[in-house]
Formats: structure tokens, sequence, C-alpha cells
């Protein structure tokens, strides 16, 4: 039997639109529910881990973890860690991240007013 080639199409066709469409590549970035929770509480200022994972209802510490490390390669957010007992760790947005403020604002505003037109 020959070997068949699986390609996707599906992850072409993102491939293409996130290059072609810078809006696009935004959403994909920002585009989770989690990603977004995160970086509008970063927006309010540093934050631990711990403060983060008591503040997203519903988000586990490994999909936590895993979200402030992509966010961190798209150079978003930062982590430092103080060399203290216990070691502390805070997460705080980078100059790219905090120019997110203005969109994430927006967001709010449109959410509250879209939940209040469907009568949430």
């Amino acid at each position: 039997m020959g070997q068949i080639k699986v390609s996707s199409t599906n992850f072409e066709n993102k491939k293409i639109m996130n290059d072609a469409c810078p809006e696009v590549y935004a959403a994909s970035i920002l585009g989770t529910q989690w990603t977004l929770a995160i970086c509008s509480y970063l927006v309010l200022g540093k934050h631990r881990f711990s403060e983060l994972r008591k503040k997203i209802p519903g988000i586990t510490e490994r999909m936590l973890t895993l979200k402030l490390r992509e966010l961190e390669q798209q150079k978003i957010v930062k982590r430092t860690v103080y060399a203290e007992v216990p070691l502390r760790v805070e997460y705080e947005l980078t100059k790219i991240g905090k120019d997110l403020e203005p969109l994430i604002r927006q967001l709010e505003t449109w959410g509250k007013k879209h939940k209040k037109l469907m009568g949430g």
C-alpha cells in the first residue's frame, strides 16, 4: 500500500490569512478566552501566578502556565523572578503588551453593550 500524505488545508488557510491580514494575525494571538483574560488582568498591573489563578474562574494551573509561556514567547508578557524565600514570580505586560490596552478596553465596552442587548 502507498503512503497517504496528510496535509491540513485549514492550517494553510490560517497561515495565509495571518500573513495577509494583520487583524486576523492579532485575533489568532488573542483569540482564546484564557489569553484575553490574562491580558485583561495584566493591563491593571503586575500579578503573581496565584493572583491570576484566583481572578480567572475555571482556568487550570496547567492552562495558565501554558498561556503565560506562550505570551512570554510572543513578547507580550514579561516574567520576573525575585530571588527571595519563598520564591516570588511576577508577570506584567511588555511595551507591546501594553499597546493592547485600548483594544482590551474597547472589547470590554462592546462586550457589556452586546451582553445587555442580548438580555444578559
